[in-house]
């Protein structure tokens, strides 16, 4: 009888030390991965803590003059001769094209974005795409309406659709913004500066006369205007023959000397008011 208890107790008893091994396994896996856990989070918070030094240390070198909007060196002694390259009604089709051009000789621009071409998913990725390639994405409205032309409610629709849109696809708010054919009203000059962002005009921009829309025309028209003087701010715009020019209109600016700006190095005048 006692032979036949152990003989019933003994696999029992394997049985509850299996357990109490996979019980220890378990446990030690647990706190195994909560540690790794616990690593990861702390990398990820030192990572985040270093991109976050990153964006604070920028060291902005140029601003624009809210008079001609023009770009200017932040220090007076710098002799550099400068151009600023912007393209307005982005996404409009051609802005990756635009993109590739810039990116091929190591150059950036910012792209001034309707709301209105961000609201299929193909319009909202291509500025998520801008933006992950260093692109500075700017507001140029929802739906390129004059302002001069419009109720207080409307221009207000019109720039904070266009930011909320913008914030969504690119996590950050746009610091700069370019009304619809430059008319800008005392609204919306208040708006911007409670949204604190810097509006933009420009020196000049030909691509949107009938007589220009083609790629050699463009380029000769824009390495010859008599408003390209150093700090000009060029516009352009999201346009097939546009996208077509840029290239031989970089390498003309380049043949005269001109240096183009990183708009990434251009401080928002907000940020260094007090």
């Amino acid at each position: 009888m006692k032979y036949k208890f152990f003989a019933v107790l003994l696999p029992f008893l394997f049985f509850l030390g299996a357990c109490q091994n996979n019980t220890v396994e378990e446990s030690e896996t647990v706190e195994n991965e909560s540690t790794e856990n616990i690593d990861d989070a702390e990398i990820s918070d030192e990572n985040s803590e270093e991109i976050a030094q990153e964006d604070e240390e920028v060291e902005y070198l140029y601003e624009i003059n809210p008079e001609t909007f023009s770009v200017v060196p932040m220090n007076e002694e710098a002799d550099e001769k400068l151009a600023l390259l912007t393209f307005d009604d982005a996404p409009y089709g051609n802005s990756l094209k635009i993109a590739d051009a810039l990116e091929a000789n190591d150059l950036s621009a910012i792209f001034f974005v309707n709301g209105m071409y961000m609201e299929d998913d193909e319009g909202f990725e291509v500025i998520q795409e801008l933006h992950e390639r260093g692109f500075e994405i700017g507001n140029h409205t929802h739906t390129h309406l004059n302002l001069g032309e419009q109720s207080e409610e409307v221009q207000k629709e019109e720039i904070m659709k266009t930011n909320e849109m913008i914030e969504e696809a690119i996590g950050e708010s746009p610091r700069f913004f370019r009304a619809p054919h430059g008319v800008m009203t005392d609204y919306t000059k208040s708006l911007l500066e409670e949204l604190e962002m810097t509006w933009m005009n420009w020196s000049f921009g030909y691509d949107w006369v009938s007589e220009y829309q083609d790629a050699s025309a463009l380029t000769e028209i824009t390495l010859n205007s008599p408003y390209l003087s150093n700090g000009a701010n060029i516009l352009m715009h999201d346009r097939e023959w546009t996208a077509e020019a840029v290239p031989a209109i970089i390498d003309g600016l380049d043949e005269m000397g001109y240096k183009m700006v990183d708009p990434k190095l251009i401080v928002n005048r907000y940020d260094i008011e007090e």
